[in-house]
């Protein structure tokens, strides 16, 4: 028989149904071929998140209804690359648990499987909003409905029904973001300067993991810069993360805005671009601009957020570059003497 020794084998061998999705800077479906490469090819992780490739799994063994969901936090070395120790131990339990019967899995095996969670130094409980956002993007790609809270979402966004908004569920949000067309975008950006503010929160919240049209993105910008006037800082952060989905013309420019206003450069602000906003980093003049910013910020942990961002694999080499050609007496230059103290 042949070895299994990976988790991409072990999904590959057992025939499983498997769904991948990453769970580290956003909830997005991830390619097992992805996992594939990680474990057997060394290549760095394309989503890491604090030195980890954080994954959930969501897949469905032999004929069972049932449908099983593994979080995983994979370790990552320096270079991004799969630290293999923790996983293969895991692994060697798991093979232990079904014997060589990897093909024909009944339902006491599966429910074995499942229990290999509860001491696994792998697993992780992902936060209520990425819990929420999973269950929504998992629902819509398997063809499932919606959870029971969409309805009164979609009724309330969309100015059909008077309804207070304390009742929504906050899985309507996430299914209601999941699922929304073009259409419910346009309207959603009519409606949202006048929503509440506890709901644009956890709006925002949904929003930060899909990708929007830019009508919505410019009323998101025109509701974070009425708060950053106000000097709400949690809103005008909520807002700057939920338009990272936004293309990189529209994120972009708020972004360039935002990182010329020194003012504005707090951390929050900047870990909320380093932490959903990366992709729109990947410029010549944003990234410098960006890690000078957080260099001059004595509250940000420099350290940690440009070697987070420098584990991204389209973003090492222009966040080694800037390091290397900062100069001495520059903010940059200055954090990293500090260090070598």
């Amino acid at each position: 028989m042949q070895s299994i020794d990976s988790l991409h084998d072990f999904f590959v061998r057992t025939g499983a149904e498997v769904r991948l999705y990453h769970l580290g800077r956003r909830v997005e479906p991830c390619a097992l071929d992805a996992l594939r490469d990680l474990e057997h090819d060394d290549r760095p992780w394309p989503a890491p998140w604090q030195g980890q490739a954080r994954l959930a799994m969501v897949f469905r063994l032999g004929d069972l209804d049932d449908l099983l969901i593994w979080f995983l936090a994979l370790p990552l070395d320096e270079q991004g690359t799969l630290d293999p120790a923790p996983r293969d131990a895991f692994l060697q339990r798991l093979l232990e648990t079904l014997g060589r019967n990897v093909q024909g899995l009944g339902r006491e095996e599966s429910g074995e499987i499942d229990n290999l969670m509860k001491d696994n130094p792998l697993a992780f409980t992902p936060s209520t909003t990425f819990q929420a956002m999973l269950h929504a993007r998992a629902s819509h790609d398997l063809d499932r409905p919606a959870s029971q809270h969409l309805e009164p979402v979609e009724a309330y966004l969309e100015g059909q029904q008077a309804l207070d908004w304390r009742a929504l569920g906050f899985q309507g949000l996430a299914d209601f973001v999941s699922r929304m067309d073009a259409a419910q975008q346009h309207r959603l950006a009519d409606t949202l300067a006048a929503l509440p503010d506890e709901v644009l929160v956890s709006l925002c919240y949904c929003l930060e993991h899909v990708s929007i049209g830019d009508t919505l993105a410019d009323a998101l910008r025109r509701r974070g810069e009425r708060a950053a006037e106000a000097g709400d800082i949690e809103h005008f952060c909520a807002c700057v993360r939920a338009i990272s989905g936004a293309d990189g013309t529209r994120a972009g420019d708020w972004y360039d805005a935002l990182l010329a206003d020194e003012t504005a450069c707090g951390p929050d602000l900047l870990a909320a671009m380093a932490g959903r906003g990366w992709r729109h980093l990947e410029d010549g003049e944003r990234l410098p601009r960006f890690l000078t910013r957080l260099a001059d910020e004595p509250r940000a942990d420099f350290t940690a957020v440009a070697r987070d961002l420098a584990l991204i694999p389209r973003l090492r080499l222009p966040v080694l570059m800037t390091l290397r050609e900062a100069e001495p007496t520059s903010a940059i230059g200055r954090r990293l003497a500090g260090l070598s103290r």
